[in-house]
């Protein structure tokens, strides 16, 4: 029984430092919101390289609208891949005739590296999303970009949450498919070949095909030439991504480590010759000397689509559409940067599909700036920041200081 003093039986006695504050007044907890930022998204008309594509496409526009994002586009820029000035107003885009009023945007998204004339329009604090074509870019070009204080994103080196490229593996799928047909035509004689069949026929040997590399562009391309009947053979240092393509396409392939005397072996008998390198942040590395090349058959194609990396081909050059095409040492070379161009719908709603990503991800922060803080594969594309070159490479190349990037970011937060 209790006693009332708490003893055998009684209450438990509760500190008095436990229950003293509770009486008094609380601070009161509020759950603020943070503030998301709505984008102001510009899209201008490409004038370069023949270039055919558009960033957005019109259903990317009415998603990116429907968040309240304002979208600006200028007319006729969606008429080569077969999107109309109609299509992108009915989707709630602006469609405007001016390209100082697009330049106006705060993000602009191109498919083609600016001009510097385009670059005189821009603006500070200005977010720039396009390629950054190695071969097509000099030391003016950044410098224009560090005296606008531009913060410029190269697709090709954005990151996904896995680590890959998704830029560079979509349209890697696409190059692959088309460097393997543009090799099959060049062959023929009437774009200048000697007449060679691919596949090959009963009784006639396939051609012979050798691919650098085992990435995306390489699956690709060999399963346009093993289903064209070509004899193919693929070199790369990267033993488990020879076994990845081997595994993808379920036979047995010829593969090879890139070993200098078996490569010029079958160099030297080759038909077509295939360039799929790809680089993570600077320039691709030669993989075929010029003394190769010009020992290579008289009327043998080489397809760099490395070339917007700087190629992997010591004789290749940057060409364009409406002159994709030189010849060097007898050997037909194509070194085209944008050849998915070729099929300008499908190649703009693959890309469209990836930037519609990342921009409703930007407009659910507070700003660009705070997902670059928080998304490190973004952060990677970056190669200038208000005036500060953040890419190791291209600040060597041209002799430039280097600025770590995570540093300024967290400075301006």
């Amino acid at each position: 029984m209790s006693d009332g003093k708490g003893g055998r039986g009684g209450a438990i006695a509760i500190p008095k430092e436990l229950t003293e504050g509770q009486f008094q007044t609380q601070t009161e907890m509020l759950d603020i919101q943070q503030k998301t930022e709505k984008l102001y998204i510009g899209i201008p008309l490409e004038t370069t390289l023949q270039e055919s594509r558009v960033a957005l496409v019109p259903s990317a526009v009415a998603v990116l609208t429907g968040y309240g994002h304002r979208v600006i586009i200028e007319s006729g820029a969606g008429d080569q891949s077969h999107f109309s000035d109609h299509h992108y107003s009915e989707a709630g885009a602006e469609i405007c005739h001016s390209k100082e009023e697009v330049y106006r945007a705060h993000v602009l998204l191109k498919v083609a590296p600016p001009t510097l004339a385009e670059i005189e329009l821009m603006h500070p604090n200005q977010i720039l999303i396009s390629p950054l074509q190695l071969p097509l870019i000099s030391s003016e070009y950044i410098n224009r970009l560090r005296q606008k204080r531009v913060i410029a994103l190269a697709m090709e080196y954005i990151k996904d949450d896995m680590d890959n490229f998704p830029v560079v593996r979509i349209m890697s799928e696409m190059a692959g498919i088309r460097a393997m047909l543009t090799a099959a035509e060049l062959l023929t004689s009437t774009t200048g070949g000697k007449g060679i069949l691919l596949g090959g026929i009963s009784g006639v040997p396939s051609a012979k095909v050798v691919i650098l590399g085992a990435g995306i562009v390489a699956e690709n391309a060999t399963r346009v030439a093993l289903g064209l009947g070509a004899d193919v053979r693929i070199f790369d240092n990267n033993i488990y991504k020879l076994k990845r393509l081997q595994n993808q396409l379920g036979r047995q392939l010829y593969t090879s480590i890139v070993d200098p005397y078996t490569l010029e072996e079958e160099l030297l008998t080759a038909d077509v010759a295939i360039g799929a390198i790809h680089s993570k942040s600077s320039r691709t590395p030669i993989m075929v000397s010029e003394e190769m090349v010009a020992r290579m058959k008289p009327g043998a194609v080489i397809v760099d689509v490395s070339i917007d990396q700087g190629g992997c081909f010591a004789t290749s050059e940057i060409r364009s559409l409406d002159s994709p095409t030189f010849i060097k040492y007898g050997v037909i070379h194509y070194c085209v940067p944008n050849i998915a161009s070729q099929v300008p719908r499908t190649s703009s709603m693959a890309i469209s599909n990836i930037l519609t990503q990342v921009l409703l991800r930007a407009g659910s922060t507070s700003s660009i700036e705070q997902l670059l803080f928080a998304n490190p594969g973004l952060r990677h594309g970056v190669y200038t920041y208000k005036g500060c070159v953040c890419n190791e490479y291209l600040s060597e190349r041209f002799q430039m200081k280097y600025t770590n990037l995570e540093l300024l970011i967290t400075s301006n937060l």
